[in-house]
């Protein structure tokens, strides 16, 4: 083992003696449903997601909704710089401590994480239980300038993350799979069910990992691509040439392409992609 491993996890283990159980701080704290709040128990899980980001030692890493602290022990264990924004001030008795430990290697600002202008900080890595009241507004929000990101891992609802990735002619394909799938890969790492959580969810969760793309035009095309996506989707049944005729004719349809009788699930991102290009011009 090298000398830096061995000081990395000489570090780690003088951090976990100084911190109170998990499991303590987690019972200091009472979940608030309005919040989406469901706490990871489990140690593991918190490092094998925080493993997922790569390598983050001395790195900034973002995590929304820290709640106890699970996950942010994780990251903080892999050596990053952590910035938890939380919009629950209680939870300053279970992340002081954080602070008291890993000095300026962990910042906390209580805030509403929709309220927080993302497009200011540079190539930022973002790793999150997200809260289920605010994943997918939140995901909306950082669209636009999605490709100023690093990566993303975030654990969504299960039923929201199968939209991320979800291909099309099937049932979760949609709007927001356009959207996300034209600016960035998506890849599905692992469910969790609902008793990996206090208190335990009715849904399962799952993680994924969010790598966003270099495409360029990357601002116009999202314009065009949320207004095509925007109508496309706003009537499933309905064919793109009706969906679609306040912004493409059906010549135009046809030179680019797409079937007249086709829907909006059965079109490719590729296709989309080649509309929002048309229409940007």
């Amino acid at each position: 083992m090298r000398i830096g491993s061995l000081v990395k996890e000489h570090v780690k283990d003088q951090g976990r003696a100084k911190l109170p159980p998990l499991a303590e701080a987690i019972e200091t704290l009472q979940t608030r449903k309005s919040l989406g709040q469901h706490f990871l128990v489990n140690e593991d899980i918190c490092r094998r997601i925080a493993a997922y980001a790569g390598d983050i030692c001395g790195k900034t890493v973002f995590e929304i909704g820290p709640g106890p602290g699970g996950l942010t022990r994780a990251l903080l264990e892999q050596g990053a710089y952590v910035c938890a924004i939380e919009k629950d001030d209680r939870c300053a008795l279970t992340l002081t401590p954080l602070q008291e430990v890993y000095g300026e290697r962990f910042c906390l600002r209580f805030e509403d994480a929709l309220r927080v202008d993302f497009s200011a900080f540079s190539s930022p890595i973002v790793v999150s239980n997200l809260p289920y009241n605010i994943s997918t507004p939140l995901l909306f929000k950082w669209l636009p300038f999605l490709e100023q990101f690093c990566t993303l891992v975030l654990m969504f609802q299960k039923e929201v993350a199968e939209r991320l990735y979800a291909q099309p002619r099937t049932k979760s394909y949609g709007r927001l799979s356009v959207l996300l799938q034209a600016k960035a890969h998506v890849t599905k790492l692992f469910h969790l069910p609902p008793g990996a959580f206090i208190p335990p969810p009715k849904v399962h969760s799952t993680v994924v990992l969010i790598e966003p793309k270099s495409v360029p035009r990357q601002r116009e095309l999202h314009t065009s691509l949320d207004a095509i996506t925007k109508c496309a989707f706003s009537t499933r049944r309905k064919m793109v040439k009706t969906t679609l005729s306040s912004l493409f004719s059906e010549q135009e349809l046809l030179h680019l392409g797409i079937s007249l009788q086709a829907r909006a699930e059965e079109l490719a991102v590729a296709q989309f992609l080649e509309l929002a290009k048309y229409l940007a011009k």
